[in-house]
């Protein structure tokens, strides 16, 4: 079988979205480098700039790129694009790689049609707060249907492994994220948001509940901290929830919206004291493989996810007390704080580099062409 790969299941690339994204980006250009072609289908809004009329098709990096018009809003409206997009790779060549199971039903149409599919199986999505009980059974459904109809399921986490193997799930690989090592950056670049390099935390995850981003901000507001807390994320003053944490939060909590650009979020990162990551759901976050490779001392919630993740010697709480002290202890224990620095990047050279990871992905795919 030709070595061809179509990715179906993300934005697309360039990544200026999420972590499927990000991947996206880095695996392919290294694919087309080990003499692979790759297509990438990528989704826009009608009101987007520069947005094609319906459907086109260009080069980028090498990578060819299917351009579709997504119209309208919401859950239908990416259903409709993911729909689009199985009905056109049913005629190209290769293997297919789908990244996320929102939508695995329709990956039958290509299970018909013969063709050879992995797909990452994500977090547990149907658990997330955020989704009401219709859309928990719908994501339920696909996840169930994504794991017994693809050919290789990918899990993120050995955690998401054992999840899907309760479903009888088998041939299951793991394979997390990978993210880039940030050995340094500009600090010019953070300078605008007011603060100073080693005199603040970051916090970058969307603002939802289950991201314990309100237990954050309180729990940083109820003192004088003498450092900045920077809270990354799109707020919406008509969302109850958002209004709650920027009221919990003091003079010393800076919300500066949702920042996209790669070098800015890495100069953040880097420039830290340290990460905070509440996370209390989910497999192998981006944003926690990408706190390690900037060598951020990492403040962690406490489950079976996230320590997997960040490892031995980086700082975890259960609840806002156990918060509290870890926000202490990064801030004056020099000694702690930089042995977390040292742990984060060796955990992230043991277990998150893009080699690593784009290897094992590559192996995957060789398998289905055998």
């Amino acid at each position: 079988m030709q070595k061809h790969l179509n990715i179906l299941g993300i934005r697309g690339i360039p990544a200026a979205h999420g972590g499927f994204e990000t991947f996206a980006h880095y695996f392919t250009t290294w694919l087309v480098e080990k003499g692979w072609t790759v297509t990438v289908y990528c989704q826009h809004d009608k009101d987007e700039p520069g947005a094609p009329a319906d459907y086109s098709e260009d080069t980028w990096e090498g990578v060819h790129r299917v351009h579709i018009l997504s119209r309208g809003n919401g859950p239908a409206s990416t259903m409709k694009f993911d729909l689009k997009c199985v009905r056109d790779v049913l005629k190209r060549p290769g293997i297919d790689l789908v990244l996320g199971y929102n939508t695995a039903v329709l990956s039958i149409l290509q299970r018909l049609w013969g063709r050879k599919v992995l797909m990452n199986m994500d977090g547990i999505e149907w658990k997330r707060d955020k989704w009401s009980l219709h859309a928990k059974i719908w994501l339920w459904i696909n996840e169930i249907v994504g794991a017994h109809i693809c050919n290789t399921p990918i899990a993120d986490h050995p955690e998401i492994a054992r999840h899907l193997s309760r479903h009888g799930t088998r041939n299951i690989e793991i394979i997390p994220y990978a993210s880039q090592v940030i050995a340094d950056a500009p600090v010019e670049l953070i300078t605008p948001l007011g603060i100073e390099s080693g005199r603040y935390l970051v916090s970058i995850a969307r603002i939802e509940p289950e991201n314990s981003i309100l237990e954050i901000v309180r729990t940083f507001s109820c003192k004088k901290r003498h450092m900045k807390l920077v809270v990354l994320g799109s707020f919406k003053e008509e969302i109850l929830y958002h209004r709650e944490v920027k009221g919990a939060a003091s003079d010393e909590v800076i919300f500066p919206g949702a920042i996209y650009d790669p070098a800015t979020v890495s100069a953040l990162r880097f420039h830290s004291r340290a990460y905070l990551h509440g996370h209390q759901v989910g497999g192998t976050n981006p944003s926690l493989v990408e706190a390690l490779g900037a060598g951020n001392a990492v403040i962690a919630h406490d489950n079976r996810f996230n320590k997997w993740v960040a490892g031995d010697g980086q700082f975890y709480f259960k609840d806002e007390a156990g918060l509290d002290d870890a926000i202490g202890a990064v801030a004056s224990d020099d000694e702690r704080w930089n042995s977390a620095r040292y742990a984060a990047r060796r955990r992230h050279m043991e277990e998150f580099s893009f080699e690593k990871i784009h290897q094992h992905y590559l192996s995957a795919c060789e398998r289905l062409l055998t």
